[in-house]
């Protein structure tokens, strides 16, 4: 404590602008050192204690030397809230620091024997879902690798229920019938438990508690109606409520198989770790740490009797998960996170959606803040009281994120001087905080979260998060819960409906640029200060410009996401059966590889039927044979790479496919960790540059181009989830699936041929009735011209031969 109090004494003393910047470079130097040579627990604390007093140093001068005088009461009030953005985002800085210092990752839990483990209910709450979408998870759920008669999976449908079923619209009265009806044969088929319930209330709180009222196991697992159990889900978790008889909750992150819009629009889903998994590898184990961390609504397991401690899932706010965490964790309960990907899921596709999806998980966390305030909240320490906080307030960034992006405006367009510091001082202090800062976030971040990402992401959002900021907070519990769309099929490129105010703040800050430049060079008495204050309008500009590309919506070339695996089978095709490696999967589709002389005579020049049979996993029993059609066939000297499509899917099917896709959750691990490769800020920094001047360009041409629809796309062996365009994606039957190029081969459930995508709740219901309960047993712009095609086409088979020749040449140095 002597040596904190002495250090900070010494901070606050004054010191000249060059003996600052020489202070703040010197840290800089032994951080790079400490950096380059040196590692361990120590290292790191080393490092991030000199970085945070150059932060300490830096916001010491802003709050003492940089405010305007009171004396102009326009220019101080900017001024100060200017400050006060800074000093929010320097306290998230602080606080992610303390949380993330030093993650825990916990070992492997304790094997029991199948007679010491407790009875499990898996819940998968649906709204509007696709029969398609929940005969996956169902069916992987069952095959979770657990006894059988401990494990009870219920589909708990909010869309079927008593309320919706007497709708005062007769198409969605009807509706409602209809998938109740074939959801109850669906479930019934896969040897799951139907449940619906009288009235909507609560949203999935209430349907959660609904589900409470008639399961009976000790432990209540959480599954969203599109994340994927694999099947060591519970081996590898459910152990750690034997060591700790205090553990309410044992929290899995959430990884996805498909881009957000972000990832999509930018292609960067097969290069960059998505935007969630900063918060599951890093800050969920850093709140473990802590017994902070909390649940996120799916792939997790939950103690029945902490539930019904706390009377059930909370439900007062639109954030159910972490309401109910909150409210365990100052009862005294404890909490576990585990950093292996369990579930695979689906993000929303559309920016529209995906903004819609944050501001309920925004209002949400500032409705618990409001209503049930961490820092009052009795029973817990402070340090979960810190970690709350932390996971609440970090949602307000939009405010902070936009006065940034505004306030140079002020200055070039007014001349309102709310930043009072010469270009001198400037360097020393403000310049190289944010090098220091950028290289704190680098270093703990650095393998999860590309240099300015970050910034990318919260202005994105913050546009409109800013307003559902307000709506919470000038009424807390107005807000209610909105389901996310999901599984959409984005079949064109087009602007996003939400794009036309990023274009307005686009064109807003490229006139500041302008009247900036215009003014430095052409107006007297104009200081250096504009040059300073234009070059942050330009970074701006360039956040901007990025966020414009991720408004043009790149069109979808799979439908149905996918995963590389590592897989056995045996295809049965004109009466001959041959062994193949499946390297690729779908919902839709998968590939596999064979011996290129075991292929049928004429295949290639007919359509071939027949069938797929997965060797299972260890210690899963094997499922029945999967019905396909041969697409595609891409030769490669002594081998080939055929794409076979699934088509229309019986329930039983969902069996065999859940087991071949979701068998081993290594597959999953392996996609993330080849994704996870450090990106240091200077090409990072670059990257965004690029992003920056060149997506504007992209967004343009698909505002011209508005009212174009393409023709269908064409088959294109090999399309990865990254290329949206047939001109940007190269071919070789090594890379992921193509686009089916007809909806025809798209599979569908039998069960259901279709099923519409409900409205909010209806206003009007009968009253409940015993019907509630139905149980069944437990068992691109316009297409190119033809020259244009052509060119394309030599690109496409050059590459092609490139990923081939490569693939060789890996596979005989590992012979």
């Amino acid at each position: 404590m002597g040596t904190t109090v002495a250090g900070l004494v010494l901070l606050s003393q004054p010191v000249g602008t060059q003996n600052q910047l020489a202070m703040s470079l010197a840290a800089m130097a032994a951080m790079i050192v400490l950096w380059l040579f040196l590692d361990g627990p120590r290292t790191r604390f080393v490092f991030l204690a000199l970085g945070s007093l150059v932060v300490l140093r830096y916001i010491l001068w802003r709050v003492t030397d940089t405010l305007p005088s009171p004396g102009d009461p326009v220019s101080f009030g900017f001024g100060l809230l200017l400050l006060l953005g800074e000093l929010y985002c320097v306290f998230i800085l602080f606080v992610s620091l303390i949380i993330n210092a030093d993650p825990l990752r916990r070992r492997p839990p304790p094997v029991a024997s199948a007679a010491e483990l407790p009875t499990v209910d898996v819940f998968v709450p649906s709204y509007n879902e696709d029969a398609a979408i929940l005969a996956m998870t169902l069916a992987a759920a069952r095959q979770i690798n657990y006894p059988p008669d401990k494990l009870t999976v219920w589909l708990l449908d909010d869309g079927g229920s008593d309320q919706k079923c007497a709708d005062p619209n007769p198409e969605k009265a009807k509706a409602a019938r209809e998938r109740r009806r074939d959801l109850t044969a669906l479930a019934e088929e896969l040897g799951c438990r139907y449940l619906t319930r009288a009235r909507n209330e609560h949203a999935k709180a209430g349907n959660l508690n609904n589900g409470l009222a008639f399961a009976t196991g000790e432990i209540v697992v959480v599954l969203d109606a599109d994340h994927v159990p694999f099947r060591s889900f519970l081996s590898e978790t459910v152990g750690y409520f034997a060591e700790d008889p205090k553990l309410f909750l044992v929290q899995t992150p959430h990884a996805f198989l498909n881009p957000d819009p972000i990832e999509r629009n930018l292609r960067t889903f097969e290069r960059m770790p998505s935007e969630n998994e900063m918060f599951y590898a890093v800050t969920q184990r850093g709140l473990d740490k802590w017994n902070g961390s909390f649940f996120c609504g799916s792939a997790a397991l939950l103690r029945r009797t902490a539930l019904d401690e706390a009377g059930g899932f909370s439900g007062i706010t639109i954030t159910e998960d972490c309401e109910t965490a909150f409210e365990l964790h100052s009862r005294g309960w404890t909490s576990a996170y585990v950093d292996k990907p369990l579930i695979a899921g689906l993000q929303p596709e559309t920016l529209s959606a995906f903004i819609g999806q944050r501001s309920r998980w925004c209002q949400g966390m500032f409705q618990i803040l409001l209503l049930k305030n961490p820092a009052l909240q009795k029973g817990l320490k402070p340090i979960q009281k810190i970690a709350y906080l932390s996971s609440m307030t970090f949602w307000f960034f939009p405010v902070p994120r936009l006065i940034f992006m505004f306030a140079p405006l002020l200055h070039i367009f007014f001349d309102l001087k709310i930043f009072v510091a010469s270009v001198d001082e400037s360097i020393a202090y403000t310049a190289t905080y944010i090098v220091i800062n950028l290289m704190m976030q680098n270093y703990v971040y650095g393998k999860f979260r590309w240099p300015f990402v970050s910034e990318l992401y919260e202005y994105v959002q913050g546009l409109y998060l800013s307003k559902a900021i307000v709506s919470v907070i000038w009424s807390p519990r107005k807000p209610t819960f909105n389901v996310t769309d999901k599984g959409i099929s984005l079949d064109h490129n087009h602007l996003s409906s939400a794009s036309l105010p990023f274009f307005a703040v686009y064109g807003l800050l490229a006139v500041g640029c302008a009247v900036a430049a215009w003014r430095y060079l052409f107006e007297p008495g104009v200081t250096n200060l504009m040059l300073v204050v234009g070059l942050w309008n330009f970074f701006n500009l360039l956040t901007a410009g990025a966020a414009l590309g991720v408004c043009a919506e790149r069109r979808q070339l799979e439908r149905a996401p996918s995963l590389a695996i590592n897989r056995r089978g045996q295809i049965t095709l004109a009466g001959r059966a041959i062994d193949v490696s499946i390297e690729r999967v779908s919902a839709e589709a998968c590939t596999v590889r064979l011996p290129a002389a075991l292929l049928p005579a004429g295949v290639g020049h007919r359509t071939l039927t027949g069938a797929l049979t997965i060797v299972p996993v260890a210690g899963a029993r094997p499922a029945g044979a999967l019905p396909v059609t041969l697409e595609r066939i891409d030769r490669a000297k002594d081998e080939a790479f055929a794409r076979l499509s699934f088509g229309r899917l019986r329930p039983q099917d969902y069996v065999a496919l859940a087991g071949l896709m979701y068998g081993d959750a290594e597959a999953m691990r392996r996609f993330q960790m080849r994704r996870r490769r450090h990106k240091n800020i200077l090409t990072g920094t670059l990257q965004f540059i690029w992003w920056g001047l060149s997506e504007p360009f992209r967004a343009a041409r698909y505002a011209l181009a508005a009212d174009a629809r393409p023709a269908v796309a064409p088959v294109i062996d090999g399309t990865s989830p990254i290329y949206d365009a047939p001109e940007q994606a190269p071919t070789g039957a090594n890379l992921p699936e193509p686009l089916l190029a007809s909806s025809a081969l798209r599979p569908t459930l039998q069960v259901t041929p279709t099923l519409p995508r409900d409205a909010a709740p209806a206003e009007a219901a009968q009253a409940p009735t015993q019907a509630s309960l139905q149980a069944s047993p437990q068992a691109s712009p316009q297409a190119p011209s033809r020259a244009s095609n052509d060119w394309v086409r030599m690109m496409l088979d050059y590459e092609n031969e490139r990923a081939l020749a490569g693939r060789t040449g890996r596979e005989a140095g590992t012979a």
